[in-house]
């Protein structure tokens, strides 16, 4: 994962947490909730499209044989 990627992502998590706390206090109009809920569902694919990403570079990189060395 990227620098920009981690820093997305630690920055997406924490605006999710922000929201999911919001919405869990119940205080919030109905059309409040629902902008919230629509920007939380977004954040949710956007982390989980970068989890994939660094899914896919940990496999290419044990796919290669770089990472058999840690294993002896």
């Amino acid at each position: 994962m990227t620098k920009k990627n981690t820093t997305d992502f630690e920055t997406s998590i924490k605006k999710l947490e922000a929201i999911v706390e919001k919405l869990e206090e119940g205080d919030l109009d109905l059309d409040t909730s629902l902008k919230s809920f629509e920007e939380g569902v977004a954040l949710v694919k956007e982390c989980q499209k970068i989890i994939s990403e660094a899914e896919l570079k940990v496999n290419k990189l044990l796919d290669s044989g770089e990472l058999t060395s840690l294993n002896d």
